[in-house]
C-alpha cells in the first residue's frame, strides 16, 4: 500500500468513529438551498460540474472537494471523506444546504498547503491489431477503392500522440500497449495498465483509441467514452493490518475519484478534438459505457472513437495521414489541459 493509502486508511478508523453523528439526510434538513456556483464564488474557488453524471468538484488553492448529487459522501483532497446532507438539483442547479456550505467553507479556509501530486504515467492503447483488424471500411482515393482498417488508423494516431507526449513530458512514463501490428488481448492490455509502477502521489492515465463503424453509412463523427458512474469495480483489493472492513468505503472513494478524473479527461479531449477536426467531423459528445478496458483498468480511463470507417467521406479522412496527425494533436491538447489542471489543483507545478 502506498503512503497515501496508509494515511487514507488510518483516517478512516477515525471517520467511522464519528460518521454516525454526521449521518445527515437532505430529506430531513430545513436549511435553505445554496447553489454550488454561489458557494464556489463565495470561497473564491472554481467549480467543475458534469450534469450527466451529477459529479461536481470544487477547487481552491490546490485543495479539492468532490461530491455527487444524491450522495452524502464528500471527498476532500482525494484522501479524506465526510458524510453531509446529500446535494440536490434545485431548478436544475446543483445545490447544498447551509450546513453543508459552512462545512465546505471551513475546509477551504483552514488547511495547510496541499501535497504535491502529478501524472506519473500515460498508457496509450491503440485498439485491435495483428489478427484483429477492427472495423473495416472503404475510401475512394484517386479514383481507386482503398480498404481502411481500424487497427492501422489508431496505431498511427497513437504513435504520433505518444511521440508528442514524450517530448512534452520527459519526466513521465509514456507507454503503448502495442507499437506495431501485434495483437495484445483485452486482458493483456488491462494487465499492462494495472502493472505500471509509479512513485508516491503519482497517477496513471489510460487512453484507448478506436475507430467506429455502423450499418448506417451516413453515421459520422468522433466521441469520447468514460466508465459509467453506476458501474462499480474493485480498485483496491486489499489493505494492511485490520482494515479489511474498510474496503467498501475505500473503493467507493477511489471510484468517485477515478470517475471524476475520467469525465474531466473525456471533456478535455472532446473539446480539443472539436477545435482541431470539428470542421471536418461532427462532435458526438462524451458518453458513458462499461467497455472492458475502461472498467478493468484501475485508474482514470477513457475510450476515443475517432470517426466512422463505414462512412465513405469519413473513411477518406481517416486514410489521410495529415488528418490523423490533427486527431493526435487534438487528443494531445486535451491531455495537456487535463494534466495542467490535475497537477495544478493538487499543488504540483510541472517542470516544462
Amino acid at each position: 500500500m502506498t503512503q497515501k493509502n496508509k494515511r487514507r486508511t488510518a483516517w478512516f478508523f477515525l471517520f467511522f468513529a464519528f460518521c454516525s453523528a454526521w449521518a445527515f439526510s437532505a430529506d430531513t434538513q430545513s436549511d435553505a438551498a445554496i447553489s454550488l456556483y454561489d458557494l464556489s464564488s463565495k470561497i473564491g474557488g472554481e467549480l467543475f460540474w458534469d450534469p450527466l453524471s451529477g459529479i461536481a468538484r470544487m477547487v481552491k488553492d490546490g485543495h479539492t472537494a468532490d461530491l455527487r448529487v444524491g450522495s452524502p459522501l464528500v471527498i476532500y483532497d482525494y484522501g479524506r471523506a465526510e458524510r453531509l446532507d446529500s446535494p440536490a438539483l434545485v431548478g436544475g442547479i446543483p445545490s447544498v444546504t447551509v450546513s453543508f456550505s459552512k462545512r465546505i467553507e471551513d475546509f477551504f479556509t483552514s488547511l495547510p498547503p496541499p501535497s504535491s501530486y502529478k501524472v506519473g504515467a500515460i498508457l496509450i492503447d491503440p485498439g485491435h491489431g495483428g489478427k484483429d483488424p477492427g472495423a473495416i471500411g472503404t475510401a475512394s482515393i484517386g479514383g481507386k477503392a482503398v480498404q481502411i482498417r481500424e487497427k492501422d488508423v489508431v496505431l498511427k494516431v497513437a504513435t504520433a500522440l505518444s511521440e508528442a507526449l514524450r517530448v512534452a513530458y520527459p519526466d513521465k512514463k509514456v507507454l503503448m500497449t502495442r507499437s506495431g501490428d501485434t495483437y495484445p488481448s483485452l486482458e493483456d492490455r488491462v494487465e499492462l495498465a494495472n502493472g505500471v509502477k509509479t512513485g508516491p502521489n503519482e497517477a496513471i492515465l489510460y487512453v484507448s483509441i478506436h475507430a467506429n463503424s455502423a450499418f448506417n453509412k451516413s453515421s459520422s463523427g468522433f466521441e469520447v467514452w468514460y466508465l459509467s458512474p453506476d458501474y462499480r469495480r474493485t480498485v483496491i483489493d486489499k489493505t494492511e493490518g485490520d482494515a479489511a472492513d474498510l474496503l467498501p468505503i475505500l473503493n467507493s472513494m477511489m471510484e468517485e475519484e477515478f470517475t471524476t478524473e475520467s469525465i474531466l479527461i473525456a471533456k478535455s479531449i472532446s473539446d480539443s478534438l472539436n477545435a482541431t477536426i470539428g470542421n471536418k467531423s461532427p462532435n458526438r459528445g462524451i458518453k458513458e459505457e462499461s467497455w472492458f478496458v475502461v472498467r478493468n483498468a484501475k485508474m482514470p480511463s477513457v475510450l476515443i472513437e475517432l470517426g466512422f470507417v463505414s462512412n465513405p467521406a469519413e473513411a477518406k479522412l481517416l486514410a489521410d495521414d495529415e488528418y490523423l496527425k490533427k486527431c493526435a494533436t487534438g487528443i494531445y491538447n486535451g491531455l495537456v489541459t487535463f494534466i495542467n489542471h490535475f497537477e495544478g489543483s493538487r499543488g504540483f507545478t510541472a517542470a516544462q
